[in-house]
């Protein structure tokens, strides 16, 4: 068990006392108190959990005297006794939330994001599984409350996509989709396979945060842009005005082509957000390799042999190679409800290994 020390609580209590006074204050301006607002909200789940924490070691301590006042009523202290062992269990799991709540939070959890999916290894069958993938996020989103929209896609002949980019947002979205990142591999028989073999194929997928004007500078003269007439399935022309836009950022050689819109200014704009979501993840990713002096696991190239997870459509199973963790609803969770589970499961797993290094 992790024991935050009773000063550290105290600073806590004491620091949401303080904004709640300074909110309290009748000569704030609007900016004030907005900065305020903000401060106290975050700040107050945190404080709650200390005062939880707080309570229950203050009744633990009354507990305990109870139990060891020989002199005592015999009765008080059987019932004390079972109080104690109760309310052990009761402050572990306290004790255990204010961790959690006190670990190091990523500045961009709270951020929308850009989703990518691309085709890996598998041709016809691979993009295919791109759109499954595809559409068992936009249904999650729409559990959650989230808005997905589409951005840009080159849609495969036999269906689903080669790649597909779209916009999640809402509150928390990085949060619960960063480790949806990596290769996702399906195991099926092919709509297409008359001998009714099973075929492995794969499809990457970054999740990435959405940055804003400010988190990313990008100078004018290191970008590159051309534009050029959109076309489509079977070269069959979107529209007869020069609107697709390519943008290739020189210094990363970073490149990011629109096309979807029919304005050229549309297509640029949508252009330009992948490409600050892009530098900026780049960025954190460097930032975060310096700190922990280890290289952050890539997407990787798409190969079916690397994975993170493994839909295997015979046994109706989905495997998190990462957790060792199988569940047996795969229909349930490219519906997008039963993604959930696997969500939370990264989370837990994820806070867990940060707790276990806190505690070093």
């Amino acid at each position: 068990m992790i024991t935050i020390p009773l000063e550290r609580i105290r600073q806590i209590e004491a620091r949401r006392d303080e904004l709640s006074a300074q909110m309290a204050r009748g000569d704030l301006a609007a900016d004030q108190f907005v900065r305020l607002s903000k401060d106290y909200a975050e700040l107050e789940p945190v404080a709650d959990a200390a005062s939880e924490v707080r309570r229950f070691r203050q009744e633990l301590d009354a507990l305990a005297y109870m139990v060891a006042d020989e002199e005592g009523d015999p009765e008080l202290r059987v019932m004390a006794e079972a109080e104690l062992a109760e309310l052990r269990d009761k402050l572990v799991e306290a004790e255990r939330r204010l961790a959690i709540a006190l670990l190091p939070k990523d500045a961009a959890d709270e951020r929308s994001a850009i989703l990518e999916i691309r085709a890996g290894t598998g041709g016809d069958e691979a993009a295919l599984f791109a759109g499954d993938l595809f559409r068992m996020y936009q249904r999650y989103a729409d559990t959650r409350g989230w808005r997905a929209e589409l951005m840009s896609a080159s849609a495969a002949e036999l269906g689903g996509f080669k790649e597909v980019v779209a916009s999640i947002t809402g509150a928390g979205v990085f949060a619960r989709l960063k480790f949806e990142s990596g290769v996702h591999r399906v195991q099926r028989v092919p709509v297409t396979e008359s001998g009714g073999r099973i075929h492995t194929s794969a499809a990457t997928v970054a999740v990435l945060p959405e940055a804003e004007e400010v988190d990313v500078r990008i100078d004018d003269k290191d970008l590159r842009i051309d534009v050029y007439r959109s076309s489509g399935p079977g070269g069959q022309s979107v529209n007869t005005t020069d609107s697709a836009v390519r943008i290739t950022h020189i210094p990363t050689g970073t490149v990011v082509i629109q096309q979807d819109e029919k304005s050229q200014h549309k297509n640029k704009d949508k252009a330009m957000k992948v490409l600050r979501a892009r530098l900026y993840e780049a960025e954190r990713e460097r930032l975060a390799n310096e700190r922990a002096g280890t290289r952050k696991s890539m997407v990787g190239s798409g190969d079916r042999s690397e994975r993170i997870r493994t839909y295997n459509f015979p046994q109706g199973r989905v495997t998190d190679h990462r957790i060792n963790l199988t569940l047996h609803r795969l229909p349930e969770i490219l519906e997008g409800g039963g993604l959930e589970e696997l969500v939370g499961a990264l989370i837990a797993e994820d806070e867990a290994e940060r707790l276990a290094a806190l505690a070093e």
